[in-house]
């Protein structure tokens, strides 16, 4: 199994800290580091990044890397870049295979997760969301800004930014079939939706789109200086384990 790391935007809201988000350091390491690491602990040695703003950079970065020297790392350029994060994974629909983790560089996890989302059975147009039910007072998680999703008896029945019913948060951790691909190429080409949520309501309307808790595990999207600052206290202190 492969998985695919979307490092294609520019991260306008930590420009100021970081010119390239994916470059920035959180805990001693450039944050698309904690995503491909996490994919290497759970066992996967073939990765697809999806670059765009900055992506030389990107590149040179990974490729130099010793902890990534087993590994097969394949790049897709996604010259529209500036379009919204589904284009950037459907450009990546040729590499992946039947069965892949999705995954975003920005986002710090307990790898644990992934290894739990692996279990799951998952059909051949199904995917599968890893969500935090902790909906109220999260530190980690910017209300304004997260995706929220309202679940019933795990299935996805709603995901967006602006919904007002919900019952969980977006983790941005997926475990998906090929059939994410053929839902996103129907939300860009019918509704003009680029975005990983158009395609995840396409799959949710025909029952196809799963969850899968994660109890109270850590997650954190570092999408913004103030939560930049609190995920460095957290990694040095309480999440300190995670630095191994």
């Amino acid at each position: 199994m492969k998985g695919l790391i979307i490092a294609a935007g520019k991260g306008e809201r930590l420009s100021p800290v970081c010119p390239i988000k994916p470059l920035l350091q959180v805990g001693g390491q450039a944050l698309i580091d904690w995503t491909a690491k996490a994919l290497l602990k759970a066992g996967l040695r073939e990765l697809v990044v999806v670059v765009g703003y900055e992506a030389e950079k990107i590149k040179e970065h990974l490729l130099k890397q010793p902890y990534l020297q087993d590994t097969r790392l394949e790049f897709v350029l996604n010259e529209e870049w500036d379009k919204e994060n589904g284009l950037s994974v459907f450009k990546a629909r040729d590499l992946v295979g039947d069965r892949f983790f999705l995954l975003m560089s920005d986002h710090i996890f307990d790898p644990e997760i992934l290894k739990e989302l692996q279990k799951q059975p998952l059909e051949d147009d199904e995917l599968i969301l890893a969500v935090d039910f902790r909906t109220e007072n999260h530190p980690f998680v910017d209300l304004d800004d997260v995706t929220r999703v309202l679940v019933n008896e795990g299935h996805i029945m709603g995901i967006g930014k602006g919904i007002a019913n919900y019952n969980a948060f977006d983790t941005g951790i997926f475990y998906c079939s090929q059939a994410l691909f053929s839902a996103l190429e129907e939300s860009q080409r019918l509704s003009k939706n680029f975005t990983l949520s158009g395609g995840i309501r396409i799959m949710a309307l025909k029952g196809k789109a799963r969850v899968m808790d994660i109890d109270s595990r850590f997650w954190a999207d570092v999408d913004e200086e103030k939560m930049w600052k609190k995920v460095e206290e957290y990694l040095a202190g309480e999440g300190k384990h995670l630095r191994s």
